[in-house]
């Protein structure tokens, strides 16, 4: 896995345990730094990481919003809650942090799919993403209300 890659999954792997048992995510982020397993990652990436959970999570709402705004063929309640955070993560990549252009967010979430998702769910975000990307401008402006 390419090392943004891992960040990434690190990033995915905090949101997802924070939406799902809600607990607090400095520890979280702390905990999962501390179990990756293999090569750690450099401080350069560990900062990617937690720009990724601290970026999105103080907008989850507005996030959700815009998605099921944009995206409105997939009702927003019946997402499964990893893609759900899939979704924010590469939401939050393109349309706030402006780092990553919008290709390489869809291309990066579809593989977080691929490793963390259901048999269908790369399929599913890279057409949720492709939606959403159509309303690019839109996106933006919703969220730099932010």
């Amino acid at each position: 896995m390419k090392p943004r890659t891992r960040a990434r999954a690190l990033a995915l792997q905090v949101l997802y345990e924070v939406d799902m048992a809600n607990h607090p995510p400095g520890e979280v982020f702390k905990a999962r730094l501390e179990d990756m397993d293999g090569t750690p990652l450099s401080p350069e990436l560990v900062e990617f990481a937690r720009q990724i959970v601290f970026g999105v999570l103080p907008i989850v709402h507005l996030l959700d919003a815009a998605i099921s705004q944009y995206a409105p063929e997939w009702p927003f309640d019946q997402i499964a809650a990893i893609d759900r955070n899939i979704l924010r993560m590469a939401c939050w990549e393109f349309a706030v942090s402006h780092d990553t252009p919008v290709k390489v967010a869809i291309n990066e979430a579809v593989e977080l799919a691929k490793l963390f998702g259901s048999d269908s769910a790369p399929r599913f975000i890279n057409g949720v993403l492709g939606s959403l990307a159509e309303h690019q401008y839109e996106l933006k402006q919703a969220l730099q209300k932010a």
